[in-house]
Protein backbone atom coordinates (compact mmCIF):
# COMPACT_ATOMS: atom_id res chain seq x y z
CA UNK A 1 0.00 0.00 0.00
CA UNK A 2 2.37 2.39 1.04
CA UNK A 3 4.24 1.77 -2.26
CA UNK A 4 1.52 2.20 -4.47
CA UNK A 5 0.71 5.34 -2.53
CA UNK A 6 4.43 6.74 -3.08
CA UNK A 7 4.00 5.74 -7.29
CA UNK A 8 0.41 6.86 -7.93
CA UNK A 9 0.37 10.43 -6.25
CA UNK A 10 4.69 11.17 -5.32
CA UNK A 11 3.82 10.58 -1.45
CA UNK A 12 6.68 10.33 0.79
CA UNK A 13 5.28 6.99 2.30
CA UNK A 14 6.83 4.35 4.98
CA UNK A 15 5.02 1.18 6.44
CA UNK A 16 6.28 1.23 10.01
CA UNK A 17 5.57 -2.07 12.02
CA UNK A 18 4.76 -2.32 15.83
CA UNK A 19 6.79 -4.27 17.98
CA UNK A 20 5.11 -4.64 21.48
CA UNK A 21 2.48 -3.22 22.94
CA UNK A 22 2.36 1.18 23.14
CA UNK A 23 4.13 0.78 20.11
CA UNK A 24 2.58 2.80 17.66
CA UNK A 25 1.87 5.55 20.09
CA UNK A 26 5.29 6.08 20.60
CA UNK A 27 5.93 6.24 17.07
CA UNK A 28 3.01 8.63 16.06
CA UNK A 29 4.46 10.89 18.43
CA UNK A 30 7.28 10.91 17.39
CA UNK A 31 6.54 11.56 14.00
CA UNK A 32 3.50 14.18 14.90
CA UNK A 33 6.65 16.41 17.01
CA UNK A 34 8.48 17.36 13.79
CA UNK A 35 5.95 19.79 13.11
CA UNK A 36 5.93 18.31 9.69
CA UNK A 37 2.13 17.38 7.52
CA UNK A 38 1.63 14.15 8.97
CA UNK A 39 -1.25 11.68 7.97
CA UNK A 40 -0.73 8.06 9.63
CA UNK A 41 -2.82 4.96 8.25
CA UNK A 42 -3.48 2.73 11.23
CA UNK A 43 -3.42 -0.78 9.88
CA UNK A 44 -5.37 -3.15 12.38
CA UNK A 45 -7.92 -3.12 14.67
CA UNK A 46 -9.08 -0.88 17.60
CA UNK A 47 -6.15 -1.70 19.42
CA UNK A 48 -4.24 0.17 16.65
CA UNK A 49 -6.88 2.92 16.57
CA UNK A 50 -6.62 3.28 19.87
CA UNK A 51 -2.38 3.69 20.17
CA UNK A 52 -2.43 6.21 16.96
CA UNK A 53 -4.59 8.17 18.49
CA UNK A 54 -2.94 8.44 21.63
CA UNK A 55 0.03 9.42 20.15
CA UNK A 56 -1.20 12.40 17.73
CA UNK A 57 -4.43 14.12 20.39
CA UNK A 58 -3.17 17.31 20.28
CA UNK A 59 -1.35 18.34 17.23
CA UNK A 60 -2.70 20.27 14.51
CA UNK A 61 -0.03 19.04 12.59
CA UNK A 62 -1.62 15.47 11.97
CA UNK A 63 -4.43 13.08 11.05
CA UNK A 64 -5.13 9.92 11.24
CA UNK A 65 -7.40 7.35 9.61
CA UNK A 66 -7.78 3.52 9.73
CA UNK A 67 -7.27 0.59 7.61
CA UNK A 68 -9.81 -2.09 8.86
CA UNK A 69 -7.44 -5.65 9.66
CA UNK A 70 -8.61 -6.28 13.43
CA UNK A 71 -10.95 -9.07 14.84
CA UNK A 72 -13.56 -6.70 16.00
CA UNK A 73 -12.86 -3.08 14.14
CA UNK A 74 -15.63 -1.17 16.42
CA UNK A 75 -14.58 2.23 15.75
CA UNK A 76 -14.98 1.61 12.31
CA UNK A 77 -18.61 0.32 12.84
CA UNK A 78 -19.39 3.97 13.41
CA UNK A 79 -19.07 5.00 9.81
CA UNK A 80 -21.72 2.79 8.54
CA UNK A 81 -21.69 1.52 4.99
CA UNK A 82 -18.52 3.00 3.94
CA UNK A 83 -16.68 0.69 6.50
CA UNK A 84 -15.81 -1.18 3.02
CA UNK A 85 -13.99 1.88 1.56
CA UNK A 86 -11.59 2.49 4.43
CA UNK A 87 -9.81 -0.67 3.09
CA UNK A 88 -8.93 1.51 -0.24
CA UNK A 89 -5.95 3.59 -0.60
CA UNK A 90 -7.34 5.19 -3.22
CA UNK A 91 -10.45 6.47 -1.06
CA UNK A 92 -8.28 7.35 1.66
CA UNK A 93 -5.38 9.39 0.81
CA UNK A 94 -6.40 12.76 -0.66
CA UNK A 95 -9.88 12.21 1.73
CA UNK A 96 -10.82 15.95 3.94
CA UNK A 97 -10.02 16.13 7.25
CA UNK A 98 -12.32 16.32 10.47
CA UNK A 99 -11.96 16.32 14.30
CA UNK A 100 -13.36 13.98 16.87
CA UNK A 101 -14.07 14.14 20.51
CA UNK A 102 -12.01 11.94 22.59
CA UNK A 103 -12.73 10.66 26.17
CA UNK A 104 -10.02 11.17 28.64
CA UNK A 105 -9.17 8.30 31.34
CA UNK A 106 -6.76 9.06 34.25
CA UNK A 107 -4.49 10.66 31.39
CA UNK A 108 -5.08 8.20 28.65
CA UNK A 109 -7.70 8.91 25.35
CA UNK A 110 -10.52 6.18 24.31
CA UNK A 111 -12.50 7.24 20.77
CA UNK A 112 -15.36 4.95 21.16
CA UNK A 113 -16.10 3.53 24.89
CA UNK A 114 -14.60 3.46 28.29
CA UNK A 115 -16.22 0.84 29.82
CA UNK A 116 -15.64 -0.21 33.67
CA UNK A 117 -17.21 -3.48 35.39
CA UNK A 118 -18.61 -6.48 33.71
CA UNK A 119 -18.34 -5.40 30.42
CA UNK A 120 -14.16 -4.33 31.11
CA UNK A 121 -13.87 -7.98 32.83
CA UNK A 122 -15.70 -9.22 29.71
CA UNK A 123 -13.32 -7.65 27.09
CA UNK A 124 -9.75 -7.92 29.37
CA UNK A 125 -10.98 -11.87 29.00
CA UNK A 126 -11.80 -12.24 25.34
CA UNK A 127 -8.58 -12.98 23.55
CA UNK A 128 -8.99 -16.49 25.40
CA UNK A 129 -11.60 -17.09 23.45
CA UNK A 130 -10.19 -15.65 19.78
CA UNK A 131 -8.41 -18.40 18.99
CA UNK A 132 -11.03 -21.48 19.02
CA UNK A 133 -12.28 -22.78 16.09
CA UNK A 134 -15.91 -21.50 15.07
CA UNK A 135 -15.84 -18.44 16.89
CA UNK A 136 -15.29 -15.24 15.22
CA UNK A 137 -14.91 -11.74 16.77
CA UNK A 138 -18.54 -11.38 18.18
CA UNK A 139 -18.45 -15.19 18.97
CA UNK A 140 -15.79 -14.74 21.28
CA UNK A 141 -17.24 -11.77 22.69
CA UNK A 142 -19.98 -13.71 23.67
CA UNK A 143 -17.91 -16.73 24.89
CA UNK A 144 -16.44 -14.32 27.54
CA UNK A 145 -19.53 -13.04 28.35
CA UNK A 146 -20.47 -16.32 29.62
CA UNK A 147 -17.52 -17.05 31.65
CA UNK A 148 -17.30 -13.97 33.25
CA UNK A 149 -20.89 -14.15 34.60
CA UNK A 150 -21.23 -17.86 35.03
CA UNK A 151 -17.60 -18.13 37.65
CA UNK A 152 -17.00 -14.51 38.20
CA UNK A 153 -20.43 -12.46 39.69
CA UNK A 154 -21.65 -9.62 38.14
CA UNK A 155 -21.35 -6.59 40.83
CA UNK A 156 -18.93 -4.65 42.08
CA UNK A 157 -19.23 -1.96 45.40
CA UNK A 158 -18.03 0.99 43.92
CA UNK A 159 -18.67 5.31 44.68
CA UNK A 160 -19.48 6.63 41.79
CA UNK A 161 -19.73 10.93 41.36
CA UNK A 162 -20.99 11.69 38.09
CA UNK A 163 -21.16 16.04 37.74
CA UNK A 164 -21.09 16.32 41.52
CA UNK A 165 -23.80 13.77 42.49
CA UNK A 166 -22.42 10.72 44.50
CA UNK A 167 -24.04 6.92 44.20
CA UNK A 168 -22.47 4.86 46.53
CA UNK A 169 -23.64 0.88 45.87
CA UNK A 170 -23.59 -2.35 43.73
CA UNK A 171 -22.73 -1.99 39.93
CA UNK A 172 -22.59 -3.66 37.23
CA UNK A 173 -20.86 -1.50 35.12
CA UNK A 174 -20.08 2.06 34.09
CA UNK A 175 -19.50 2.97 31.06
CA UNK A 176 -18.77 6.48 28.88
CA UNK A 177 -19.85 6.74 25.59
CA UNK A 178 -18.39 8.76 22.31
CA UNK A 179 -19.01 6.43 19.80
CA UNK A 180 -21.68 3.57 19.67
CA UNK A 181 -19.75 0.23 19.32
CA UNK A 182 -17.57 -2.36 21.59
CA UNK A 183 -17.74 -5.95 21.89
CA UNK A 184 -17.79 -7.02 18.60
CA UNK A 185 -20.98 -5.07 17.88
CA UNK A 186 -22.78 -3.98 20.75
CA UNK A 187 -24.81 -0.37 20.86
CA UNK A 188 -25.32 0.26 24.70
CA UNK A 189 -26.15 4.67 23.92
CA UNK A 190 -26.94 4.19 20.23
CA UNK A 191 -27.92 8.41 20.03
CA UNK A 192 -23.69 9.03 21.02
CA UNK A 193 -22.15 10.62 18.16
CA UNK A 194 -18.21 10.88 17.83
CA UNK A 195 -17.99 14.99 16.98
CA UNK A 196 -20.93 16.60 19.18
CA UNK A 197 -18.63 17.43 22.26
CA UNK A 198 -21.10 15.37 24.40
CA UNK A 199 -20.67 11.93 26.42
CA UNK A 200 -23.21 9.45 27.23
CA UNK A 201 -22.49 7.69 30.48
CA UNK A 202 -24.69 4.55 31.12
CA UNK A 203 -24.89 3.29 34.90
CA UNK A 204 -26.18 -0.33 35.47
CA UNK A 205 -27.31 -1.45 39.15
CA UNK A 206 -26.18 -4.70 39.88
CA UNK A 207 -28.59 -7.82 38.78
CA UNK A 208 -28.30 -11.84 39.43
CA UNK A 209 -26.95 -13.99 37.04
CA UNK A 210 -30.61 -14.85 35.31
CA UNK A 211 -32.12 -10.73 35.16
CA UNK A 212 -28.60 -10.09 33.47
CA UNK A 213 -28.58 -13.00 30.82
CA UNK A 214 -32.47 -12.29 30.13
CA UNK A 215 -31.72 -7.87 29.75
CA UNK A 216 -28.30 -8.47 27.65
CA UNK A 217 -29.88 -8.52 24.78
CA UNK A 218 -31.89 -5.50 25.00
CA UNK A 219 -28.61 -3.45 26.45
CA UNK A 220 -26.52 -4.76 23.64
CA UNK A 221 -29.13 -3.44 21.24
CA UNK A 222 -29.60 0.37 22.46
CA UNK A 223 -32.31 -0.48 24.79
CA UNK A 224 -30.94 0.44 28.18
CA UNK A 225 -33.43 3.73 28.29
CA UNK A 226 -36.22 1.39 28.71
CA UNK A 227 -35.08 -0.46 32.13
CA UNK A 228 -35.02 2.74 34.36
CA UNK A 229 -34.86 0.37 37.23
CA UNK A 230 -31.89 -1.09 36.34
CA UNK A 231 -30.07 1.35 34.10
CA UNK A 232 -29.60 5.20 34.11
CA UNK A 233 -27.90 7.23 31.00
CA UNK A 234 -26.79 10.38 31.72
CA UNK A 235 -24.80 13.22 30.02
CA UNK A 236 -22.44 14.22 32.64
CA UNK A 237 -18.95 15.76 31.32
CA UNK A 238 -16.66 13.94 34.12
CA UNK A 239 -17.51 10.87 36.42
CA UNK A 240 -15.28 8.97 39.04
CA UNK A 241 -15.69 5.93 40.04
CA UNK A 242 -13.65 4.83 43.23
CA UNK A 243 -13.35 1.11 45.17
CA UNK A 244 -11.16 -0.56 47.56
CA UNK A 245 -10.26 -3.14 44.91
CA UNK A 246 -9.07 -3.05 41.72
CA UNK A 247 -11.19 -1.31 38.88
CA UNK A 248 -10.83 -2.83 35.72
CA UNK A 249 -11.42 -0.40 32.98
CA UNK A 250 -11.29 -0.86 29.11
CA UNK A 251 -10.51 1.67 26.76
CA UNK A 252 -10.87 0.90 22.56
CA UNK A 253 -10.11 -2.85 23.41
CA UNK A 254 -7.08 -2.14 26.01
CA UNK A 255 -7.72 -2.44 29.64
CA UNK A 256 -6.27 -1.62 32.82
CA UNK A 257 -6.47 -1.66 36.88
CA UNK A 258 -6.83 1.21 39.19
CA UNK A 259 -8.86 2.21 42.67
CA UNK A 260 -9.94 5.27 40.88
CA UNK A 261 -11.34 6.45 37.75
CA UNK A 262 -11.68 9.60 36.12
CA UNK A 263 -13.51 10.32 33.06
CA UNK A 264 -14.22 13.52 30.62
CA UNK A 265 -14.98 15.01 27.49
CA UNK A 266 -11.55 16.34 25.51
CA UNK A 267 -13.60 17.50 22.59
CA UNK A 268 -11.79 17.61 19.11
CA UNK A 269 -8.82 16.18 19.95
CA UNK A 270 -7.40 14.05 17.37
CA UNK A 271 -8.20 14.79 13.86
CA UNK A 272 -9.23 12.41 11.44
CA UNK A 273 -8.99 11.97 7.57
CA UNK A 274 -11.46 9.42 5.53
CA UNK A 275 -13.04 8.57 2.29
CA UNK A 276 -15.24 11.46 0.48
CA UNK A 277 -18.80 12.40 2.14
CA UNK A 278 -17.38 9.75 5.17
CA UNK A 279 -19.34 10.48 8.35
CA UNK A 280 -18.23 9.26 11.94
CA UNK A 281 -22.42 9.48 13.15
CA UNK A 282 -23.69 7.37 10.04
CA UNK A 283 -25.60 4.82 11.93
CA UNK A 284 -26.32 7.07 14.91
CA UNK A 285 -29.97 7.06 15.96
Amino acid sequence: MADRLRQAHGLECQCLLTDRPGGATEMAHRLAQTGEALRVYACGGDGTVHEVANGLAGFPNAAMTCVPAGTGNDFLKNFGADIAKFSDAEALWDGDVFPLDLIDCNGRYCTTIACNGIDARVADSVHRYSGVPLLSGRGSYLASVAANVLFGGIGRRWTVEADGEVLTGEFALVSMCNGRYYGGGSMPVPQARMDDGVLHTILVNNVSRTTFARLFGAYSAGKADQLPRLARISNARVVRIQSAEDIVTCLDGESFRSREVRLGLSGKRVRFFGPAGCSPNATAR
